[in-house]
C-alpha cells in the first residue's frame, strides 16, 4: 500500500502507483478542523478518482466533535476507507495534541475512535506507532483497545513518536502485536521497507496481512511493480530506464498541470530529489542543483533527457 503522506500523495502519484500494482493507497493527511472550516486546500484534498480505488482518506484532530464531523464530511465524498492519524510525528502537529501528540492521551484517542467510528457507515482505520518514546512502547496494549473501538484494520509505523524517521524501524513488536491471539482484525506493517526482498521477509516474519510503503516511493513509483512480481513469484522484471524517465515526466507535467508551474515544480522537486535514476551517478552534483533551482516545465525535462541521455544511452 502506499503511505499517506503530506505533499506527496496527490491523486496524480495516487494513480501512478496504483497503475504500478500498489494494492491501496492514501491521500495525504487532511485537517479536521480545517475540514470543519472549509478551507479550500484543505477541502481540495477530498478529490479522488474511481481509477485510484481502493483509496483511502485520512484524517487527524484533536477534538473529538471536530474528528467526528470531518469524518461526515470526508464520507460524502465516497472514499472506500476512512482512516485516523494517531501517528504524524512533525511538531506542528503532534506539539498540539494530534497525530502521534495522542499518543499521551490513550483515553481521548479511544474516545474519538468511538465516535468516528459511531458516526459513518464506511470502513474506518487507524495508522499510529510504537508509542510516544522508547520508555512508552505501548502498541501491544493498544492494539486490542483500538479494535474494540470497532475499527476494521490497524497500521503501525515501527519507530516512537520521538525518533520521528530517525534509526531503524522495529517491526518486533509489530510482530507480537500480530501473533496477539485477542487480535481479529488485519495488521499492517509501515516503516523502512525499501526492496522487494524486505516486503517479502515482512510479511514472512511478522506475519503481516499488509505493508504501507512510504519514503522509498518518492520518484519512484515503480517499487510497487517491483514488490508485486517479487512476492507473487520470487522475482521481478524491472521497468526499462526509458519507463522509468517517463513516469517521472508524467509526475512533472501532470503536477503543473494539477496546480501551476511555479507550484507544481516546487511539490515534484521531493521526488527528483530522492529518485533512485540519480543515485550514485558520476559528477551529478552540478546537474542535482540544477534540477532543483529549474522554474519551468520546459527546463526540467529538457535536463531530464539530458540526464537520460548522458548516463544511461
Amino acid at each position: 500500500m502506499l503511505a499517506p503522506m503530506e505533499d506527496v500523495t496527490d491523486p496524480s502519484f495516487r494513480l501512478m502507483c496504483r497503475e504500478q500494482g500498489a494494492a491501496m493507497v492514501y491521500t495525504e493527511f487532511v485537517s479536521a478542523e480545517a475540514l470543519v472550516r472549509n478551507i479550500n486546500s484543505t477541502t481540495r484534498k477530498l478529490n479522488i478518482d474511481d481509477a485510484e480505488r481502493p483509496v483511502a482518506i485520512q484524517i487527524y484532530g484533536r477534538e473529538p466533535e471536530d474528528m467526528v464531523e470531518a469524518a461526515r464530511i470526508v464520507e460524502q465524498a465516497r472514499p472506500d476507507i476512512l482512516d485516523i492519524n494517531f501517528g504524524c510525528p512533525v511538531k506542528k502537529v503532534a506539539s498540539k495534541g494530534a497525530g502521534a501528540g495522542m499518543l499521551r492521551d490513550i483515553p481521548k484517542m479511544l474516545a474519538i475512535t468511538s465516535a468516528v467510528v459511531k458516526a459513518v457507515n464506511i470502513p474506518v482505520t487507524v495508522k499510529t506507532r510504537l508509542g510516544w518514546d522508547c520508555e512508552n512502547k505501548i502498541i501491544t496494549d493498544l492494539g486490542p483497545m483500538l479494535q474494540d473501538c470497532g475499527i476494521q484494520a490497524l497500521t503501525v509505523h515501527g519507530r516512537t513518536r520521538s525518533q520521528m524517521y530517525t534509526g531503524q524501524a522495529d517491526w518486533t513488536l509489530i510482530g507480537k502485536l500480530r501473533e496477539d491471539p485477542r487480535m481479529r482484525i488485519p495488521i499492517i506493517g509501515n516503516g523502512d521497507i525499501t526492496t522487494p526482498q524486505q516486503a517479502a521477509e515482512a510479511f514472512d516474519r511478522y506475519g503481516v496481512e499488509g505493508i504501507m510503503i512510504g519514503r522509498a516511493s518518492f520518484g519512484a513509483p515503480w517499487i510497487f511493480h517491483d514488490v508485486t512480481q517479487y512476492i507473487a513469484s520470487g522475482e521481478w522484471t524491472a521497468l526499462s530506464i526509458g519507463e522509468k524517465f517517463d513516469l517521472l515526466r508524467r509526475q512533472i507535467r501532470e503536477s503543473v498541470e494539477r496546480i501551476d508551474e511555479y507550484r507544481g515544480i516546487l511539490h515534484i522537486r521531493r521526488h527528483l530529489a530522492s529518485t533512485p535514476l540519480f543515485k550514485g551517478l558520476p559528477d551529478f552534483r552540478q546537474t542535482r542543483i540544477r534540477l532543483l533551482r529549474a522554474e519551468t516545465q520546459e527546463e526540467l525535462l529538457s535536463i531530464l533527457r539530458e540526464v537520460e541521455e548522458k548516463y544511461y544511452a
